[in-house]
């Protein structure tokens, strides 16, 4: 069978073509992969519900019969160690969790007026 010249030249050009889109598109584009948006999903999920639970955590805080005790132990700590204090006050432990969260942790330090 017999191809016309121009057909190869296209079909090149076409090539080509789709290279520099998908380039174009994935760099400049906001073009992602399957995986990436996967991950940006997990985070954005992450974020919402550290960020739905600060609320719980101050109104464990606010309602803790040895409030001012736990306050000025966490006034009391070092900067680097204000979130261990407040994890250990029990304050960022979700209720039906085992263990405190630490992001839960640090977003509520930065909503407590210390």
């Amino acid at each position: 069978m017999n191809t016309p010249e121009w057909l190869k030249s296209g079909i090149y050009g076409a090539a080509i073509g789709a290279v520099i889109f998908g380039a174009v598109g994935f760099t400049w584009g906001g073009w992602v992969t399957g995986g990436t948006s996967s991950d940006r999903a997990m985070t954005m999920a992450h974020n919402d519900v550290v960020a739905a639970m600060v609320p719980v955590c101050l109104e464990m805080a606010r309602t803790d019969p040895e409030r001012a005790a736990k306050l000025e132990a966490i006034r009391a700590a070092s900067t680097y160690q204000k979130r261990d204090a407040l994890m250990k006050a029990g304050w960022a432990t979700v209720p039906g969790a085992d263990a405190p969260n630490r992001d839960i942790a640090q977003a509520c330090l930065a909503e407590l007026e210390l």
